[in-house]
């Protein structure tokens, strides 16, 4: 009866979510935790001045709601304030704006933990059917369909992560910076001999709606972020001329090859140029970025084949009528 009684106070995760103002999409990501395999996960809701329906409708759930003042928000303070809170060993951590599809979400999102040199799992996205063709293929290149135990550089991304507890204790998130806190976090353990592992079964949907202009500015602050974190390093005006047209090129052919050219291509060029100029303004410096996260953060998409589902996805989805 003790350890009973034990686990019943323990939670086998504790699920932080970072929101302002996302009613549209909050409920169907608690929905989607509701429905895991994993049943005693913990929900933490940090809200930095919600002013819609976001906490009325969080309220219909088993959620614990913690409030920040807006002046106060940034994605590192958000994410330590989540993180205090939680009972768990292991914190999951999911944007405001994405649901997973299966309910075994939580359950392989965990599983790497077992290799106790694992300090950070990270799971696959992919846009809803309406996302900007770009992004999708930035989705195919950042989130592959193969998972890695150990994947040898420290690039990940917290809008579907999971981390233990007791590292965060050791280092909580950089609060000081403008994005890519979950990178700077990574960056820290993998250097001491961490793992990083990345998990295909664990998918999410990750929707941005963002317009031109919130696209502009999500890849300029996080080039601020990035300069910060390895400050040798720098985005020059050439860079930003070459991997425009690249990408764009590598994605005007994957839009041919999929039959949608004449549809997406202003999307397409829109979506790069406002991608790479953001770049370019955030970075301001001469240099280049590391290999291996150069290769997932800008470099163009090879054309592959179709997925070969992994297994019998069917009994796996969530429905979310």
């Amino acid at each position: 009866m003790g350890d009973a009684a034990t686990n019943m106070k323990t939670p086998a995760c504790s699920v932080v979510i970072r929101c302002y103002n996302e009613e549209r999409h909050i409920g169907k990501l608690l929905s989607g935790i509701v429905a895991q395999s994993v049943k005693n996960a913990e929900i933490i809701l940090v809200d930095s001045g919600s002013t819609d329906a976001t906490l009325s409708i969080a309220a219909r759930y088993p959620v614990k709601i913690v409030r920040i003042e807006p002046e106060d928000f940034s994605f590192g303070h958000s994410l330590n304030v989540g993180c205090s809170h939680a009972l768990s060993d292991f914190i999951v951590i999911a944007s405001a704006h994405v649901y997973p599809l299966y309910s075994d979400w939580l359950e392989k999102l965990l599983t790497p933990f077992a290799d106790p040199e694992v300090a950070l799992v990270y799971g696959k996205q992919r846009g809803p059917a309406d996302a900007w063709y770009s992004e999708q293929q930035i989705y195919k290149k950042w989130f592959p369909d193969q998972s890695l135990a150990d994947q040898g550089h420290p690039f990940c991304n917290n809008a579907n992560a999971a981390i233990r507890r007791s590292l965060w204790e050791l280092n909580p998130y950089n609060r000081e910076l403008t994005g890519l806190e979950d990178l700077e976090w990574a960056k820290r353990f993998f250097e001491t001999g961490k793992k990083i592992a990345y998990c295909a079964e664990a998918e999410i949907i990750h929707v941005h709606e963002e317009k031109p202009g919130q696209i502009y500015n999500r890849y300029r602050r996080e080039a601020i972020a990035f300069k910060r974190i390895y400050p040798d390093k720098c985005f020059s005006f050439s860079d930003f001329l070459l991997l425009f047209v690249g990408n764009a090129f590598s994605d005007c052919c994957h839009a041919w090859h999929d039959g949608s050219f004449f549809r997406e291509t202003v999307g397409v060029l829109l979506f790069r140029w406002m991608q790479f100029f953001g770049t370019y303004r955030g970075f301001r410096q001469k240099g280049f970025v590391p290999r291996e996260l150069a290769s997932r953060f800008y470099y163009p998409n090879r054309l592959s084949k179709s997925k070969v589902p992994l297994r019998d996805e069917k009994e796996r989805l969530i429905s979310y009528d």
